[in-house]
């Protein structure tokens, strides 16, 4: 039987809807007039595992931690609850890929870079780094709390980094260079070096996870001059803009300035070489 031209049509008009629509999720779309992959929720992803002091325990959910903190201050401000975050989890490469994402924000320390900017949006910044020293309980440097002291110390840095020209700008000393920060490491552990110093994330991760008795005993006066840190968003989301304006109410009423202070100064301990 010849199925009549009316049906025929509209089958195909549901096919072909139906069709746009997945292929609208495949691209990391939104389905709501939010933006948002899921409709009433904010939907934000970190690391595994997440460190401190950008997220306390491995658990952004309790808001402790620069990170985890900062990502509900963002939600607050876009008219979310704290009821109204899901946090997923993901890997940092998969996160600045190009193609589909199941989370609106993510927040791993991205550096805001032009070449990721083609694959993800990213937010105006919310953080830019410093200079950090990392030394083990038995190193000669643990105490040194000085440019004066610390410039008496060997220094290692890692090849290619913005860590060298600190070194020599601050310090007015020439580090020994490495080729990663796991060398630096190992020359540290050996005795080779007194202290390692890197970009103060870095620094936080090197301490707690690879030197024995490590710490980060000091980090540099800020200049301005260090990685800035965004928030990763899938490309053209409808929520960057939202961000953006979240982040600088942020800025402007002093909580961005609060949060570094308690998660990246007074929790951790680390003062600034004098």
């Amino acid at each position: 039987m010849t199925r009549p031209l009316r049906l025929t049509i509209a089958v195909a008009t549901t096919a072909v809807a139906a069709f746009a629509l997945a292929a609208c999720s495949a691209d990391g779309g939104s389905d709501n007039a939010e933006g948002t992959v899921t409709d009433g929720k904010l939907t934000i992803a970190t690391g595994q595992p997440a460190y401190s002091p950008w997220v306390e325990d491995d658990d952004p959910a309790s808001g402790k931690g620069f990170e985890a903190a900062l990502a509900y201050a963002v939600a607050e401000e876009m008219g979310y609850d704290k009821d109204d975050v899901v946090w997923k989890r993901s890997t940092f490469d998969s996160a600045i890929a190009p193609g589909a994402k199941d989370w609106d924000l993510n927040l791993q320390q991205f550096s805001i870079d032009a070449k990721r900017k083609k694959a993800v949006d990213m937010s105006t910044p919310y953080y830019t780094t410093t200079q950090a020293v990392v030394t083990s309980g038995k190193s000669d440097a643990a105490g040194d709390t000085t440019v004066a002291a610390l410039k008496q110390d060997p220094i290692g840095v890692a090849a290619g980094s913005t860590s060298i020209q600190s070194v020599k700008d601050v310090l007015g000393v020439t580090p020994q260079v490495f080729n990663s920060n796991d060398d630096a490491v190992l020359a540290l552990q050996s005795g080779q070096i007194d202290a390692i110093v890197t970009d103060l994330p870095t620094a936080f991760f090197i301490a707690a996870s690879q030197v024995d008795d490590g710490t980060v005993s000091a980090q540099f006066p800020a200049d301005g001059k260090g990685d800035q840190f965004g928030i990763v968003l899938p490309k053209d989301s409808e929520l960057t803009s939202k961000v953006d304006d979240a982040l600088e109410s942020l800025d402007e009423d002093g909580t961005l300035e609060d949060l570094q202070t308690k998660w990246l100064s007074s929790e951790t301990n680390t003062p600034v070489l004098g």
